[in-house]
């Protein structure tokens, strides 16, 4: 009786194994509390936790602390781990470190679970302690928050850094209302309900490092403790940490080693007195006109190190400048020092994220650096040691990104969107003082000239990434109780953190419609596209062609012509046309598609197609002082994909048969030198050296993750009868030093891009 009651249990649980097989993979919920089969495992998480269910896995085997390599890690191992934790199941995992290296063992390689596995040692792996792999490569994880019932487990160990995990600076400056950025205070810890100080004994620059750079600040200063002494004294303070040791480089004060204490903390810390800091602010944060000055001194000359790409303030992908030529960073063993290094370089604090896959858009030009490793102390990215691109197989798909810390500055609390269907669109509403004190009111802002530009600086001070759509009629929207106009003339630049540094009417209102009808709105998206055009395409295909004029009623029809074809004896004569293919990427995180739905569409009948938007190229000649002396009247596109970079790209867009228009993410649209209106009318032109100019999108009437990539130039030397077209490049490609050169110099070779 008892074997047959073994084989029958056996045989139950393959068949329970193999249902939890086929849901394992899409939402396990697992069915109690889970065990290591084999030697006794224990589970901790570890590293820099933002959230106390997410971090690096590390495994106690064998008596030793170890971590798991990322090697052909899935979402189906971090199911199985947070399962070890006690979380019902992973949303997701990570690589790369992203949690900070570990140390000790590498104890798991090449981990491969189904998901249903009741340990991590039942699923196929290389051997315990068998791994080809860097603590570089660490494997993170990122569980549900949601315990599994009853789960109490011995074998899960809790790290008490990972009870250190909201930080705060308590300034102690009374009576006016407090300016922020907050740059100095007590440094807090959260502890239950309220917040906790750190003991001052042996506290140093290092720790002061660390906690200005997770506020958002690139460094400390000295600060004044003869008057926080005083104040402390006079305060009943609860002690939670003491011994805080840093090197200086961590991202989180969690990283460091401290202590806690024990017992009835607030007697605690001795003749210490609670930890205090002072944060020097990046340029973008810095007040008052003196402090600006230092920092713009301290910034003087280009800079050699930007940021592409990004939603937010302190986010993008980083971009560097070698031999005046911009361009990026390859992802191998990119990591939180480095980008830590590259976030206070650029005024922020220390690395909130080390991004990699080109998670922040493609970029474009060389790849300049490969396998950069920084201690963290460095002041610059070039101190850095790292590889030569030119001998490594890097693409633009593994460009490197970052996200920094930022100080806070409350700009989400003065906007607010309403009507909208989802938090991501709405009219907009502003708060705006009263001037007597009392609490601001609420109210709308004027539809006249609002548009893309204005749209993302809303969408970006609403923490809601890039803007879709700027709207400059919100009648459809459900109407809310503000009713009142209190802005009007909003003009913005687009890279501003608040509309209320963009350009705007004073106290008085000046708007021709109120009403919430007329209220500006916007559409906000979390990714958006990114258009480019293919430079080298153009230098290798211009030409001029002398067109009979009976073959350009179609492109008269069109007005792509210049004016004065108006008055040419048709169909006699010619006209003087510079022709050129053109090559359109998109390289961003969205399908790039027309602001005009297919309704509004416009039939041309000469070329039998739809016209999607009504401007979506300019193409220009310039003297080299900017003057304008043609123009391609290229009026309106017929979006689609004409190839891909990749294999796997699906087009999704084809203009035939009244089809979808766009560009898909990773492809390109194709316009050939030999297409009707595909040529700027040079007939007028008179020999000399020039500027070809070639802006995309140039009215911003869809928007773009950047738009500052949207122009190429290149050099044009006319001589009545030929044309050469050289040094063609991104208007944002090289330095500006290059750049100025390239408008100095119209028409002379510059091969010496340094």
């Amino acid at each position: 009786m008892g074997s047959c009651s073994t084989w029958a249990w056996q045989e139950l649980l393959v068949l329970l194994s193999s249902l939890w097989l086929w849901v394992g993979s899409a939402q396990p919920t697992p069915p109690g509390p889970t065990h290591a089969s084999g030697p006794q495992l224990k589970f901790r998480l570890a590293g820099y936790p933002r959230k106390h269910n997410e971090g690096r896995v590390e495994v106690f085997y064998n008596d030793e602390w170890g971590t798991i390599c990322d090697d052909d890690f899935t979402l189906a191992n971090a199911h199985v781990l947070c399962r070890h934790l006690g979380f019902v199941a992973a949303t997701g995992w990570a690589h790369s470190a992203k949690y900070g290296k570990g140390v000790g063992r590498i104890w798991l390689d090449n981990v491969n679970c189904a998901g249903g596995e009741k340990s991590i040692g039942d699923c196929k792996h290389r051997g315990w302690g068998n791994s080809d792999c860097s603590h570089e490569e660490d494997a993170g994880v990122i569980c549900k928050d949601e315990r599994i019932p009853g789960f109490k487990d011995s074998n899960v160990i809790e790290t008490e850094q990972s009870h250190v995990e909201e930080v705060r600076l308590r300034p102690v400056v009374s009576g006016a209302r407090r300016q922020l950025p907050v740059t100095e205070g007590i440094v807090e810890v959260r502890y239950k309900d309220g917040w906790a100080q750190i003991c001052d004994e042996g506290w140093d620059s290092q720790n002061s490092r660390v906690v200005c750079g997770m506020m958002g600040f690139p460094a400390e200063k000295k600060v004044n403790r003869n008057f926080y002494k005083l104040f402390s004294e006079r305060q009943q303070l609860n002690y939670r940490l003491h011994s805080v040791s840093c090197t200086g480089t961590e991202v989180h004060l969690s990283m460091c080693t401290f202590e806690f204490y024990r017992g009835n903390a607030s007697a605690a810390c001795g003749a210490g007195m609670p930890a205090v800091v002072s944060c020097v602010p990046g340029p973008l944060f810095a007040t008052g006109n003196a402090h600006k000055k230092k920092q713009r001194q301290q910034q003087q000359g280009q800079p050699r190190i930007r940021l592409k790409g990004g939603a937010k303030v302190g986010e993008g992908r980083v971009e560097v400048l070698k031999n005046s030529e911009w361009g990026t960073i390859c992802d191998d063993r990119w990591n939180l020092l480095s980008a830590s290094v590259v976030c206070r370089e650029l005024g922020f604090g220390s690395a909130k994220e080390a991004l990699t896959g080109a998670r922040m858009g493609q970029g474009t030009g060389p790849i300049h650096m490969n396998e950069v490793q920084c201690l963290g102390t460095e002041k610059s990215l070039w101190s850095c040691p790292f590889k030569n691109i030119t001998q490594e197989d890097c693409k633009h798909t593994e460009d490197a990104a970052i996200r920094c810390n930022i100080p806070y500055m409350g700009y989400e609390n003065l906007i607010r969107l309403s009507g909208g269907r989802s938090r991501f669109e709405g009219r907009v509403e502003v708060a705006v003082g009263t001037g007597n004190g009392d609490q601001p009111r609420w109210g709308l802002v004027c539809g006249e000239g609002w548009g893309t530009l204005e749209a993302m600086v809303a969408c970006r001070q609403l923490g809601l990434g890039f803007a879709n759509h700027g709207l400059q009629e919100t009648w459809y929207w459900d109407a809310s109780n503000v009713t009142e106009m209190v802005l009007s003339g909003v003009k913005c630049a687009g890279h501003e953190m608040s509309l209320s540094h963009c350009q705007h009417h004073s106290a008085s209102l000046n708007c021709k419609n109120t009403g919430t009808r007329f209220a500006a709105g916007v559409i906000c998206s979390e990714t958006a596209s990114d258009l480019l055009l293919h430079a080298p395409l153009v230098q290798e295909t211009a030409y001029i062609e002398d067109r009979p004029l009976h073959m350009l009623y179609c492109a008269a029809e069109e007005n792509c012509l210049s004016s004065s074809a108006r008055l040419a004896n048709w169909p006699y004569g010619h006209r003087r046309l510079l022709r050129f293919s053109s090559q359109i990427h998109n390289n961003g995180r969205a399908d790039f598609r027309p602001k005009a739905g297919r309704h509004s569409w416009v039939w041309h009948e000469c070329h039998r197609h739809y016209h999607s938007m009504d401007i979506f190229t300019h193409y220009d000649i310039l003297t080299p002082n900017g003057t304008k002396v043609a123009e391609g009247h290229k009026a309106s596109f017929c979006l689609e994909d004409t190839e891909c970079e990749e294999a796997d790209v699906a087009k999704r867009y084809e203009c035939a048969n009244f089809g979808e228009q766009g560009i898909t993410v990773g492809c390109w649209d194709l316009y050939r030198h030999d297409i009707d209106c595909q040529w700027i009318d040079i007939t007028d032109v008179k020999p000399g050296n020039y500027i070809l100019q070639v802006v995309i999108n140039p009215n911003f009437e869809v928007a773009e993750s950047d738009f500052t990539n949207n122009a190429m130039k290149c050099n044009c030397k006319y001589d009545g009868h030929r044309i050469w077209v050289h040094s063609c490049h991104i208007g944002d490609a090289l330095s500006e030093e290059a750049n100025k050169r390239f408008e100095q110099y119209p028409g002379q070779l510059n091969n010496q891009i340094s």
